[in-house]
Formats: structure tokens, sequence, C-alpha cells
């Protein structure tokens, strides 16, 4: 059966070029297309914009009305305008940069029903004439973006948000509240201050499994700075081998500025940003960031929502921040392409201290309980012995039944004790005897490749973290056979193994151990190469094709003024890149482009793909 052109599932594939939505996303929709009210809360990167922008589509194609969204920065208001018109969708925005003849030609339209999406401010929904326009026009949907605002105990309050219930008297379509930093509490009371009606409650899986979360107690700039520095550079790399980016949040714009020049003076290649620069300075420092340029970006909480960068390596939080919610909100910038990342906190008594100059000195009554909760909550992470990632999880959805990420600090037993509190002394071990250490050997020869000696050594004692898992060490015959000795006396023996030549290492950045003599079998990812078949040889992951699809996608966004990916995102240039598509029906497989960016952009990109294939040297691209 064909499903219906104005169905959600059919819109998201043909509009928005995706093949299926996300965890989270399908019950929102669901909710709010069938009339029903809908609170969501979905982590960073979690897709919340299609929550609305698909029933958006579905009730103008129903012949509903317009979707007006409530959204409290400009600037995010008007990359989504700009990336839904770039999708073909009738879009607008109302606000205080528009000159008086733009706002008169979006009232015109949004008059005329020409609108499928008008996006405001909380300041211009609570005027007495935006009011008397929405009575003038059918709305479809009422949608409020970054629903925590209006809450004081949240992290970004806003007091124009406490307003936006007043709204529900004047429309009788659905309202959907959406935001990605809300505990329990605040979820009830966005339910409550917006008079939701027995809402659909959507609460995403918090856990970011590509996230690596650690502590660092440093207490002093000096310390701190020395340790950044080569933080960045373990993630980065250096030179023409850096990839990724990083972004480094400070609490104050003196900070930012220091440590930006820290970080130049230490030779990377650093931009900042801050509410004390000019408009264009602040466009400057972002362009360049967006273009990598410079790969790493100082900012302070100014750098805020709707930062979108799909390669984002680490986040380090160079200061503490003033809650949980705003360093959740902040450290889930990094690895949004869902590859490997990690999140760094620095941590000191000052930090507490630098916080509540900034929130408020002399903060009393409810709002010194609000800060001081806030503080405790950001202040009992750091302080932590559990999973950090399980930690994270419980603050938002209220329930502990989380499983351990296996790779935070804690996790993996790498925790740094504060200074001024006693560190644990384990009980001393006893060196391994002779049959403990014919394991160790066995289970080496056992390996289908080489491993770590940490990560070997917790196999052997049962651990079951997600990363043995990967490696396949918890299918290991040996796994869990000497769970009765310390891991430390199971890593010296190892080395001890090393030093007499019983065991070799693998490797330099990384080193592996192995048996000495013994050939590395292919990886099972890897077939067999057959020497009677010519197969066409694996490209590396950046070659002259990426390139080429990389700069045509600067060149065009340059052209329409939009941000590079909104013309296509980075997992579409690797998708082309393993696809090579001859055709606009291959094209339209590609996920991530959808029939209005293969109308714009598809003739270019097939020119490009037949262009490389002519130039392709016989043995392969290279790097």
């Amino acid at each position: 059966m064909t499903a219906r052109p104005d169905s959600p599932e059919v819109i998201l594939r043909t509009v928005f070029g995706l093949p299926g939505f996300r965890p989270g996303q399908a019950r929102a929709v669901a909710a709010v297309t069938e009339g029903r009210d809908a609170v969501v809360l979905l982590p960073t990167g979690g897709g919340k914009s299609l929550c609305f922008q698909v029933p958006a589509l579905v009730a103008r194609r129903r012949g509903q009305g317009t979707t007006v969204v409530i959204s409290p920065l400009i600037a995010l208001m008007h990359d989504q305008v700009s990336a839904l018109r770039g999708l073909g969708v009738a879009a607008a925005a109302m606000n205080s940069h528009q000159d008086e003849a733009s706002r008169r030609d979006t009232v015109r339209s949004l008059l005329a029903g020409a609108l499928d999406l008008l996006y405001v401010s909380p300041e211009r929904a609570a005027l007495e004439s935006f009011r008397r326009l929405l009575a003038r026009v059918p709305i479809a949907l009422l949608a409020i973006d970054e629903a925590h605002c209006l809450s004081q105990w949240g992290h970004d309050f806003r007091p124009e948000y406490l307003r936006l219930g007043e709204l529900r008297a004047l429309v009788s379509c659905p309202v959907i509240a959406l935001t990605a930093t809300a505990t329990p509490r605040v979820m009830d009371e966005i339910v409550t201050s917006l008079h939701l009606r027995e809402p659909e409650r959507v609460r995403g899986d918090f856990s970011r499994p590509n996230l690596r979360f650690c502590v660092r107690p440093l207490r002093t700039d000096v310390a701190r700075l020395e340790n950044l520095v080569a933080t960045v550079r373990d993630h980065l790399g250096e030179g023409r081998k850096a990839e990724g980016r990083a972004i480094i949040y400070c609490s104050t714009r003196k900070k930012a500025e220091s440590v930006t020049k820290a970080l130049k003076s230490a030779g990377i290649a650093t931009g900042y940003y801050h509410a004390g620069r000019t408009k264009l300075a602040r466009e400057r420092a972002q362009l360049s960031f967006e273009a990598r340029r410079t790969r790493v970006l100082v900012a302070t909480n100014a750098f805020g929502m709707g930062i979108d960068y799909p390669d984002v390596r680490l986040v380090v939080h160079f200061q503490c921040p003033g809650s949980l919610e705003a360093y959740y909100q902040e450290a889930g910038r990094a690895g949004r392409d869902g590859k490997p990342a990690s999140c760094v906190l620095y941590f000191g008594p000052a930090d507490l201290v630098t916080q509540r100059r900034l929130q408020d000195k002399t903060a009393s009554g409810t709002k010194g309980a609000l800060l001081d909760a806030a503080l405790a909550s950001i202040e009992q992470y750091t302080r932590a012995q559990v999973c950090r990632q399980v930690l994270l999880c419980a603050h938002f959805t209220g329930s502990e039944a989380h499983p351990a990420c296996g790779q935070c600090d804690v996790c993996s037993g790498t925790a740094e004790a504060e200074p001024d509190r006693k560190p644990h002394v384990p009980a001393p071990t006893l060196a391994l005897p002779e049959a403990a250490r014919a394991v160790i050997v066995e289970a080496v020869g056992a390996l289908a490749r080489p491993v770590g000696k940490t990560n070997l050594a917790r196999a052997l004692r049962g651990s079951r973290a997600r990363p043995l898992a990967r490696l396949g060490l918890m299918q290991l015959a040996h796994h869990g056979q000497l769970r009765a000795y310390d891991e430390k006396a199971i890593v010296a023996a190892i080395d001890e193994l090393l030093a007499a030549g019983t065991l070799v290492r693998k490797g330099v950045k990384y080193p592996t151990v192995w048996l000495p003599g013994k050939a590395v079998r292919a990886s099972a990812h890897e077939p067999r190469k057959d020497p009677t078949t010519r197969t066409r040889p694996r490209r590396p992951l950046y070659n002259d094709f990426v390139r080429s699809l990389e700069n045509y996608r600067k060149r065009m966004a340059r052209k329409l003024k939009w941000k590079p990916y909104m013309v296509f995102q980075q997992r579409v240039i690797a998708a082309l890149d393993e696809a090579r598509p001859a055709s606009r029906s291959a094209l339209a497989k590609i996920p991530g482009l959808g029939p209005s960016r293969i109308e714009r952009f598809g003739a270019d990109l097939l020119d490009l793909v037949r262009a490389h294939e002519r130039t392709a040297p016989v043995n392969g691209p290279k790097a």
C-alpha cells in the first residue's frame, strides 16, 4: 500500500532526505499530528526541530494552517529558516533585526496563508499586536522551543517565557514544548505553565555512548593551560594532519581571551567568541571555526543554543559551569557525528566562587536556594565515584537504571583524586604466580589481534565494559580467569613478560601486546584478498574527491549565504565518496540529500563524480 503524500514518513523522506525517525521523534510527531499536546525532552543533537517541522508540513498539506514557533535566539531562527528555505519549505521569521519592509512582507505572507512555519521571539509573542495577528489566521500548531527557559529552576530562565501560557487561550491547535535540558521537576513546570492538556511525554535516551566524560581536579590556571595544550594536541593532532575541532568553554570573557592567547602561543590556531566582542568580530570568529581555518574556539556561554557541528572531537570546560544542565548542553556539542569524542571538565573550589559571583552576589531566598541547588549538582558530579554518564542520565530522567558507560574516567579507573582530599590507597598486592602468568600468555595467544595491556588485564579480571566487547575480549575463553588478582598486579606481570621477551609490543602511539613471531590476522571486517581477482582499492578517509566535494560545498554556501552544513552535511560527503553515484536515481539513494537538494545540486555532484573518475589514477585516489 502506497503511503499518503501528507504522511510524516513521506515528508521526512522526500523533504528532509532522511530514511526514518530517531528514537522519540516518531511519538512526538504522531501525538501532534493527531491533535494532542506533547512535551519533548531529547538530548542535544537528538533532533528536536523535526518534531515540529514535520508536523508543520503535514498540517499544511492537509490545509490546516501555519505552524508558529517560539524560539529564544535570533541567530537560531535565522539558521533554521535558511535551512528550511533551502529544502523548499515556506518559512519566515519576525524579529527585531528586520527592517519595517521585511516585517510587512512577512505579515502579508502570513495573512495570505503562504507560510508553512513562522518563527517569532518570546518577546514578540507577548505583544498584543502579535496576538491580534494570530486571531486572523488559522494556526495548525504552536511549538515552544527551548521550553526550559520558562522555569526558574532551569539554567536559562527567561521571564518572557512565563507569558507564553496565555497563548493557549488564543489558539485551538495542539501545543508542543521542546527542550534538551530539563529535570523531571522542570518538565512538570513546563506542563503546568503552558497549560498542556494530558500531553504525550517524550523522554529520549540521554546516554551518549560515543562520549568519554572526564573530570580533572586542577586548581591553577598554569596546570590547566598545560593540560589543555596537551589535550588539544592529543585529540586533534597538529599541522596538516589535524582533524576535527575543539570547543573550550570559559565562565568569563577575560578568561576566554587569556586562554586563547595561551593556545596561540603554543602554536595552536585558535579563535574566541563572547558577548563583549562586536557582532562582526563574533561572526568572523564563528565563520573561521566553521571553515576550519581555526580548529579551536574558546567561548563563553554566548556560544550557545543552536550550535551544531558534526566533527567536534573535544569539548573542554576550562572553568566549571553553573549547573549540570548547562554542562550537559555544552558538552553534548561533542561527537554529533557519532564518532568518539571527549568531554573534559576542569574543577576546583574557586570555580564555585566564580559562579556565585557571576550569577548573583546577593542571591537570597528562593533565588539563592536555586543557585545553591544548581551548584550542588555540578559539585556532586565532579566528586562522584560512580559512572559519570549514569549520573548525567539520572539527573534528567530521575532514574538510575542506566548501564555504566565503561569509558569515563571513573569506569576506566583513571579518575584523579582532588589535591585537598586524601587519595584512596589500595592494599598492596602480591606478585602473580607462574600459573597466572601462563594464563596471560595463553590469552594473548588466543587473541585475533593485539590489544592494550590494560584492556587485557580487565578482561582477565572479568570486566564487562563496552570497549572490551568491541575488542572481542568478552568472548575470550580466559575471560575472568584472574578475577582473584588486582588489575595493577596483572598489568605489572604483563610488563615483566614484555621485558623478558615472552610478549612483545606492537605499535608506537597506542602500544599493544602480542606473541613474538606470531602473524597478525586480518580483521574480520576486512575481506581476504583474492590474488586472481582485481578489485577496486579501498578509498582513504580523505582524498581528492572528498576535497572537491568540501570545496564545492563551501562555494555554494558562500553563494547562497548559508552555512556549509545547510548545503549538505559531512555524512552526505562520506556517502557520496562511498557510492560514487552516476545518475539522479543513484543520488536519490544517498541519505541526507532528498529531492530539493538533488534538484539544486544534483547536476553539479554528478559532474564532480565524473570528473574524478576520469582523473583518478589506476591504483586508486591519493590521500
